[in-house]
């Protein structure tokens, strides 16, 4: 049986795509172990899925000044110590990175050790973390055929993102039921502000909701403590901090879905063909990849971008309506991807690169 230890973490992005490759892995006869930080985001994903976890000391390589500059090289040295002994304890045939600081010391220590590493990155422009890890890796996966041009060409492979199967295989009756909604002529607007939400995403359609629940129903993911009790019984309203198993079955009544440019997130909305609005994170907030991400999807005619600064009432209403009347335009774009099979083709070079 071969071995594999995945990486990945800091965000629910570094993770998922990793547990979209899981039931193949495991199809595939392979013993998969996960190497990530002591108490973050990964840890509780990773252990719902009943793979062996290992946690480890991680520091984030910041670009600005920080306190913590002076004491997190220390932790991720730490992290790599920890990496070798972990790896010559579990004897993986290839590690897979998903990218996040926790992987820094992981992909590094397999080089020490002779292990092939694949890295996948999810962005547009390689963040801080892959482009340390690249290197000591065997292969770069990527998203986006723009990324090419910033990877070593011999290492280099555009696959894609993985996605969870269960996304593709959601039920519109359980998500009408879920969300209380009395009308089925409407079509269904859903927003996805990520895990924390997003103020300005959250009040432009609050602000709007007289309007909108004339033509649509709404399902607005607003983030962690941002419910708005007073509007718990607006009827075609429903609001949710978030959404889990829940998400793939609300996935399938959307007819339009607004959403931030996280890659994974509009791999997603690719996947699924939802015609969709792109309110990417400013450049003020962020290093500027969910505007590159989004830029990307736009000018393959994948999506709408509405730059947040450009985020007004007014603006948003109009790209709503635009969307929905072209929305056969935006799905027949997304149709044409030239997007391959991503879990097939990563599970390939993991096939690979373990011998």
């Amino acid at each position: 049986m071969s071995k594999i230890v995945m990486t990945g973490g800091g965000t629910a992005g570094h993770v998922t795509p990793n547990i979209a490759l899981m039931p193949t892995l495991r199809k595939e006869g392979y013993e998969i172990s996960y190497i990530g930080s002591y108490d973050g985001i990964e840890k509780h994903l990773i252990e719902e899925q009943n793979i062996p976890y290992y946690g480890i000391s991680s520091g984030k390589l910041r670009r600005y000044f920080d306190v913590k500059n002076f004491s997190d090289p220390f932790k991720v040295l730490k992290g790599y110590r920890q990496s070798i002994k972990l790896l010559k304890q579990l004897k993986p045939d290839v590690i897979f990175s998903k990218g996040g600081f926790v992987s820094v010391p992981v992909v590094l220590a397999a080089k020490r050790c002779h292990i092939p590493a694949i890295i996948h990155e999810s962005d547009l422009t390689p963040g801080l973390a892959n482009r340390i890890a690249i290197p000591s890796a065997t292969k770069v996966c990527c998203n986006f055929p723009e990324t090419l041009k910033y990877l070593p060409a011999e290492k280099a492979i555009l696959t894609g993102s993985p996605i969870r199967k269960e996304l593709l295989a959601g039920n519109r009756d359980h998500a009408f039921s879920l969300c209380r909604f009395e009308s089925r002529s409407k079509a269904t607007l859903l927003i996805i502000g990520g895990s924390t939400g997003s103020k300005a995403i959250n009040t432009a359609i609050r602000d709007l909701l007289p309007e909108l629940v004339k033509s649509f129903n709404i399902i607005h993911l607003c983030g962690k403590g941002n419910l708005a009790p007073d509007l718990a019984d607006v009827p075609g309203y429903a609001q949710f901090e978030y959404a889990n198993r829940e998400l793939a079955d609300m996935f399938a009544l959307a007819d339009l879905v607004i959403s931030r440019a996280g890659a994974n997130a509009i791999c997603e909305l690719l996947a699924l063909r939802k015609p969709n609005i792109l309110i990417p994170l400013s450049a003020a907030a962020s290093r500027g990849d969910q505007i590159l991400n989004a830029n990307s999807f736009r000018s393959q005619g994948f999506s709408y971008v509405l730059e947040e600064e450009e985020l007004t009432n007014t603006t948003l209403l109009e790209a709503i309506e635009h969307v929905f009347r072209k929305k056969t335009d935006y799905i027949a774009a997304m149709e044409q991807s030239s997007s391959s099979d991503p879990i097939r083709t990563i599970i390939e070079l993991i096939r690979t690169a373990a011998g």
